[in-house]
């Protein structure tokens, strides 16, 4: 028996150091210069673009994993990673099968724009669509790593801003998010925090809490899927988000354009083919807000005097009591309708629509209460310039309406007259189509 016990012994400690000397091989293997290059190579091919990395690692202790080391894919602008790290599932790969445990991501800079880019080129290169899944069965989604780390990663969007994360992502056996954590340590949306808990295994429902500018954003979040005899494979995603006591200029800066605790309630709902990208994603969102903002303060206008000085007036603030309105979202196109504000003499009603480029649009009419006998002086103005650098103008048929009513009637002809010409202005273009 002794015997047995001491050849089981020695196969053991043969196998461990046969797999100890494997992995100091691929260690020297993965870390030369020529398999370096060779993952280079590959890489630019794929990609499309120049690819350099530093160095690959095999590491054993304390845990197995595989590493890239400076990895720089060189688009416009360029995507770096400093280390990206994959933990294998050993039991699988005994199998013939590679599933990774684990992947972290460690100091990286991830512009949208090159990853939309990227995403496109790498996207089915052969052409040959996927084969379906039989009917009733979920797509193979055991590729997927079990849990995704982000540390220090920074995403760039497509209009510039930067936010740093550390994040955290565990996955269900489906495929689909058991929980998340996200933190923004830097940049825009710094200091929120985000919880993400799957409801229950059998559904693809979350909950989602988001902590941002003082307040919360909370909600349930869903996904259904296809019958399996649907022809239609879409994904339908629909939530509904309850904001409260957020400050407003904490999800806009570092524009500061408006300040003010927002309460909204917000419906989310989009139709998602689950082969395109997430540029496709952000297409399909549709949203509608109805919202409160209290003890708001706009800056950049001063509508009191946009209204004494018949829109020539640029820069100051308005103090508000209230602003509230809707807001509907297509894709990026943002537009605000219904939108009612008020402070003391000053009311003011209008839509806006916000272009992507952050490009202003719109129309306010304000009015203000003159005097003891309460008389009303209103201007209609258009709205202008930009998120960061908003203005308010006479349309010219409210200007020159504006100018005959001040030459007949001085004062409150002013108003008066803006108020006729861009009536007459607009009943011209309906008539004209211009």
């Amino acid at each position: 028996m002794r015997r047995c016990f001491f050849w089981v012994g020695c196969g053991l400690a043969l196998a461990m150091v046969l797999l100890l000397l494997a992995a100091f091989a691929l260690g020297q293997w993965t870390g030369s210069d020529g398999f370096r290059q060779r993952v280079e190579r590959e890489a630019t091919a794929a990609l499309g673009v120049p690819v350099t990395l530093s160095r690959v690692t095999v590491d054993v202790f304390p845990l197995p994993a595989l590493a890239l080391e400076g990895l720089n894919i060189q688009a416009r602008p360029a995507l770096t990673l400093q280390r990206v790290e994959a933990r294998p599932v050993w039991w699988t790969l005994l199998q013939g099968r590679l599933a990774v445990a684990t992947l972290i991501v460690r100091q990286a800079v991830l512009p949208q724009t090159t990853i939309v880019l990227l995403a496109a080129r790498v996207q089915d290169p052969a052409g040959k669509p996927a084969a379906p899944a039989p009917d009733g069965e979920a797509a193979d989604l055991s590729w997927l790593p079990r849990r995704v780390v982000l540390d220090d990663v920074t995403w760039i969007g497509a209009q510039g801003r930067s936010s740093t994360v550390q994040a955290e992502l565990a996955l269900d056996d489906d495929g689909w998010p058991a929980d998340a954590t996200v933190a923004v340590t830097l940049g825009a949306l710094q200091g929120t925090q985000a919880v993400l808990r799957r409801e229950d295994e059998r559904q693809t429902a979350w909950t989602l809490k988001v902590d941002v500018g003082g307040g919360t954003v909370q909600g349930p979040l869903k996904v259904t899927r296809p019958e399996a005899s649907a022809k239609a494979r879409d994904l339908v995603f629909e939530g509904t988000l309850e904001t409260q006591g957020v400050e407003v200029s904490a999800l806009t800066a570092p524009s500061r354009t408006l300040t003010g605790r927002l309460d909204a309630s917000t419906t989310l709902a989009a139709r998602i083919n689950p082969k395109t990208g997430g540029a496709s994603l952000a297409d399909a969102m549709r949203t509608q807000t109805r919202f409160t903002v209290n003890n708001a303060v706009l800056h950049g206008v001063d509508l009191a005097k946009a209204v004494a000085t018949v829109g020539l007036s640029r820069g100051g603030s308005t103090e508000l009591d209230t602003l509230a309105g809707q807001v509907r979202t297509r894709g990026q196109l943002v537009e605000l309708t219904n939108l009612v504000a008020s402070s003391g003499v000053l009311a003011a009603t209008g839509e806006v629509t916000v272009a992507p480029s952050k490009a202003l649009s719109g129309r306010v009419r304000v009015d203000v209460t003159r005097g003891a006998g309460g008389d009303v002086v209103g201007v209609p103005l258009v709205v202008g310039g930009t998120v960061d650098d908003p203005s308010v103008s006479l349309s010219r048929s409210a200007l020159l309406g504006a100018a005959i009513g001040t030459a007949l009637m001085p004062g409150v002809g002013t108003g008066a007259g803006a108020n006729l010409g861009d009536r007459v202005g607009e009943g011209l273009k309906d008539l004209f189509g211009k």
